[in-house]
C-alpha cells in the first residue's frame, strides 16, 4: 500500500501535532472560586464571559499555554495544567469539565 511505512507514520504524526487546537483543554470548563466562570476552548479560539477571542495554543505535556491574539489581553499568555481528564488548574483557579 505505502512504499515506506515509516515515512508515512512520520508524516501522519506531524500532521496530528500541527494545527492550533487546544488538545486536552478542548471543551467547556467551570470554576466557582474566586468567582464563577465558564470557559470553552475550541480550535483557534476560547469563549469566556460571553466573548469569543482568537487564541493560540501550545501543548507541553500536561500544560497548555493559551496566548490571546486579540482583545485587551492580546499578547498575554496563560498556563493551564491538566490535573486529570476532568480538572485543570491555572492562576485563575481550579476548573472542572462541564458535564
Amino acid at each position: 500500500m505505502y512504499r515506506n511505512p515509516l515515512l508515512f507514520l512520520a508524516v501522519l504524526a506531524l500532521s496530528a501535532c500541527s494545527g492550533n487546537g487546544p488538545g486536552r483543554l478542548e471543551g467547556t470548563w467551570n470554576a466557582t472560586k474566586p468567582f464563577p466562570v465558564t470557559v470553552t476552548f475550541r480550535a483557534d479560539e476560547m469563549e469566556s464571559m460571553g466573548t469569543t477571542k482568537k487564541v493560540s495554543y501550545e501543548n507541553k505535556g500536561d500544560e497548555v499555554v493559551v496566548t490571546y491574539l486579540e482583545g485587551a489581553n492580546q499578547g498575554r499568555s496563560f498556563r493551564y495544567t491538566i490535573v486529570d481528564d476532568n480538572t485543570i488548574r491555572s492562576d485563575s483557579g481550579t476548573f472542572h469539565r462541564s458535564q
